[in-house]
């Protein structure tokens, strides 16, 4: 449970890094679920086994992966957002304890878990998605006005690797005017560098923060993939959440056309039964 003072804090800077929140062996559960799949993958492709335990001989593995077949490593990296062991953390005690903790009445899943793995070399076209500037979440959740952000690394950050940085008290600025032509609608207000705190975790660590607290990625110039777990919470019991009628933006459909054309034959679905 979080101290009064760190419920304090959290109303004053709007956010809170919190050492030693979470059990390591369950990030790590996470954090092997995912490499798994990717290896599996990464075979197919490639035609070698990666040994995932090998850091750096894994992540060159993706980036390699990334360049020989595009689609098929988006595809993946849209597979592991939805892995049991990261959809369980985003319900456990652990989480919600710290939710709650700052004020979160009635806790929500405002948007389903995220699992992010950031690096220069997973960018095409000098696309700079792995390093988003400065923004407010709650512009693309929209939410309650006191809804939360629980951000952590899956290995140790720090500026290097391109861990969050964050400008305290800002989230009480409200709205920022913003370009919504991005992923996230990068902020368009200037906005001084010196301001920005950077933030540094070992595994374990945990950043709770309000959706309107401006923060950014740092620049990861590090060779190795800043992998990340980002979850979302509502608060169903803020006022302001109720009369505007639990709005969702985030629109979740299946595409009309099958993805793999003439995919399956009859024989193929027998033969999973036989």
């Amino acid at each position: 449970m979080l101290s009064a003072e760190q419920t304090e804090q959290f109303k004053k800077d709007g956010y809170l890094l919190l050492k030693n929140a979470l059990d390591t062996s369950v990030i790590e559960a996470i954090y092997r679920e995912a490499r798994e799949i990717f290896a599996l993958q990464i075979e197919k492709v490639l035609g070698t086994k990666p040994d995932i335990d090998n850091r750096d001989a894994f992540e060159q593995a993706m980036y390699e992966f990334f360049e020989k077949d595009f689609d098929a490593f988006v595809s993946t990296g849209k597979t592991v957002q939805h892995t049991i062991e990261l959809h369980k953390l985003g319900t456990s005690n652990a989480i919600l304890d710290i939710v709650k903790g700052v004020g979160i009445e009635k806790p929500s899943i405002a948007v389903r878990p995220a699992m992010q793995f950031n690096s220069r070399f997973l960018s095409k076209d000098g696309s700079t998605h792995w390093r988003l500037g400065a923004h407010q979440d709650w512009r693309t959740g929209q939410g309650s006005l006191d809804s939360v952000v629980i951000w952590f690394p899956m290995v140790p950050a720090d500026a290097e690797i391109g861990a969050l940085q964050v400008i305290p008290g800002s989230h009480t600025a409200g709205l920022m005017q913003a370009n919504t032509t991005g992923y996230a609608g990068y902020i368009t207000d200037n906005l001084k560098d010196e301001d920005f705190i950077q933030t540094e975790y070992e595994v374990g660590d945990v950043l709770i923060f309000s959706a309107f607290l401006i923060h950014r990625s740092g620049n990861n110039v590090s060779p190795n993939i800043r992998w990340s777990v980002q979850l979302r919470y509502n608060n169903l019991a803020e006022p302001t959440f109720i009369e505007r009628g639990y709005p969702m933006p985030y629109i979740y459909k299946p595409q009309e056309e099958l993805v793999t054309p003439g995919f399956p034959s009859a024989d193929q679905v027998k033969e999973v039964y036989a």
